[in-house]
């Protein structure tokens, strides 16, 4: 618990340092955490769309994140044949507009309990407070927490994941 805390304190301090001058994908592709994230992108070819203006807000799962789904899934996803799928699942964790922690924080409470953001992917995604840490829902009930908030780049703002989320 305390190596995984030390780690993502980490990864925060070197997100944080100059992120704000890089897109979200020059941000992704800085940090190791996200080479797997950016290795989806570029195989889902949604390298200019994550580049473009924006803003956005992105929940990033993190390469611990990817290693939770069985290899075979991942290795799946990646097939040049499953283009649209892989698509599928990156845009749903993509929502349009900045979403800062304390945003979302407020937005859960004035909401009782929970708040719904439409996902550039088209579905759904519910944000919830469990025990103080913002989690993400996915329409199939599974969870993922947040882990870093809040970097800023030059077309939005990241949130690292631990848990890929995935659309119905």
């Amino acid at each position: 618990m305390i190596i995984t805390y030390i780690k993502y304190s980490i990864i925060s301090l070197i997100l944080s340092l100059s992120a704000e001058d890089k897109n979200i994908v020059e941000t992704a592709v800085a940090n190791e955490a996200f080479s797997t994230l950016v290795t989806a992108v570029q195989a889902g070819e949604l390298v200019d769309a994550l580049s473009s203006e924006g803003p956005f807000t992105v929940f990033a799962p993190t390469n611990d994140a990817f290693g939770k789904l069985p290899s075979e899934t991942l290795e799946s996803l990646l097939d040049p044949s499953n283009i649209e799928t892989l698509q599928s699942i990156l845009t749903y964790h993509v929502v349009s507009g900045e979403f800062y922690a304390t945003d979302v924080v407020n937005a859960i409470k004035e909401n009782g309990g929970s708040f719904m953001v439409k996902t550039l992917q088209g579905s759904k995604l519910e944000l919830k407070l469990w025990e103080g840490d913002v989690y993400v829902k996915d329409n199939s009930g599974n969870k993922a927490k947040v882990i870093i908030t809040d970097v800023k780049t030059s077309n939005g703002v990241i949130h690292a994941i631990d848990t890929v989320v995935i659309p119905q």
